[in-house]
């Protein structure tokens, strides 16, 4: 008989499941991403710190877990709810089960909930606080623990997955990016190694001089979790280089640049997290389908009163997918041009960064 599992959610709402992963409690943003696969690319992605993670898809962990597809080095989310956990995984590539991956990060896991029901809730309320527990806990302390945590902007969730030091690779070649790192993923870097760039992962935290020391061809803006308003340095360090070097940001970093030029941003109801979202692009109208995971999002008005000019939107709700500055070298999407899974419909964003920065 499988070992009882619960979710609270801050309104007041307590889903009972069956339990897997690891035995203990913990608080986060509750979250949906609506991907067929990608379970443990989504669990490694930095930007799931500080949230629960919910997959719409009905079947989890039929695939197995293979370090192969991390996107750090380790699990990021804080717990993970799904309709139905597979343990018997069938992948030529698989090294162990859902289950035990969760096990090996401790981390909990609830299954066999209604997980429509709950995507419906937090589309019609929005993302909500919620407490999962694999252990047995009071429904009451459950619900307290749900309700009595920090918002998520209230949280300094970038200093918990960035380097605290300088991270050189591929030395071998002959000119190289720097990564301002604020939960960046692994595939955002072998976007780079395999088109002979090297890469240097830095704090995001580092004076912007001792960036220019590395003697690099551009920046990037990392991926992230939370909000960008918290990442003032990063802000900060964007406005002195961005009149040096070319610049490219990949979601946290499209919101720490349009903050850098005076942009504004808001919370999302509920965000965008999957590999379907459809996003025009304003200068060519062509269409491509991304990959996404965003709680924030820049105010398409403010942008009127800034250097910035909006690019691309996305075609489900308007929101910005692209800026550029209208002088410098400097743009960013919201949207995962590095999804893996997930369409590869903007791969070609790495090589145009790379153009602008061989030719500046």
């Amino acid at each position: 008989m499988m070992k009882e599992a619960k979710i609270a959610l801050e309104d007041g709402t307590i889903l009972i499941g069956d339990c897997f992963g690891f035995e203990t409690t913990k608080t986060g943003e509750v979250v949906f991403a609506t991907g067929m696969t990608g379970y443990v690319e989504s669990l490694t992605d930095p930007s799931y710190k500080g949230q629960i993670l919910m997959n719409t898809y009905p079947l989890q962990g039929n695939y197995g877990v293979s370090e192969e597809w991390f996107q750090s080095d380790g699990i990021k989310a804080e717990g993970f709810i799904v309709r139905e956990e597979s343990n018997h995984p069938s992948h030529s590539m698989s090294q162990k089960s859902l289950s035990d991956f969760l096990k090996e990060y401790e981390i909990p896991g609830i299954s066999g909930i209604d997980t429509r029901e709950l995507t419906i809730k937090i589309r019609e309320h929005g993302t909500m606080k919620g407490a999962l527990s694999t252990e047995e806990i009071d429904d009451e302390e459950l619900l307290n623990l749900a309700k009595n945590q920090q918002n998520i902007e209230e949280i300094d969730l970038v200093d918990k997955v960035c380097v605290d030091k300088p991270k050189i690779l591929g030395e071998n070649y002959k000119k190289r990016v720097a990564i301002l790192d604020c939960g960046i993923k692994n595939n955002s870097i072998n976007a780079f190694l395999k088109r002979e760039m090297g890469v240097v992962v830095l704090p995001y935290k580092m004076d912007y001089k001792e960036i220019l020391d590395f003697d690099v061809e551009g920046v990037l803006v990392s991926s992230g979790p939370g909000d960008p308003t918290r990442v003032k340095e990063a802000i900060e360090n964007v406005r002195k280089l961005s009149e040096r070097l070319p610049m490219f940001g990949i979601c946290l970093g499209q919101q720490i640049i349009g903050l850098a030029f005076k942009a504004k941003i808001y919370k999302m109801k509920f965000g965008h997290r999957g590999i379907n979202q459809p996003v025009k692009d304003l200068r060519t109208d062509k269409v491509s389908i991304t990959s996404q995971n965003h709680g924030f999002t820049i105010d398409q008005s403010s942008i009127e009163d800034t250097p910035l000019k909006l690019t691309q939107v996305n075609l489900n709700d308007g929101t910005p997918e692209g800026i550029e500055h209208e002088e410098l070298p400097v743009s960013s999407v919201q949207y995962h041009p590095e999804a893996g899974p997930g369409p590869h419909d903007t791969d070609y964003t790495f090589d145009r960064f790379i153009k602008i920065m061989n030719e500046y």
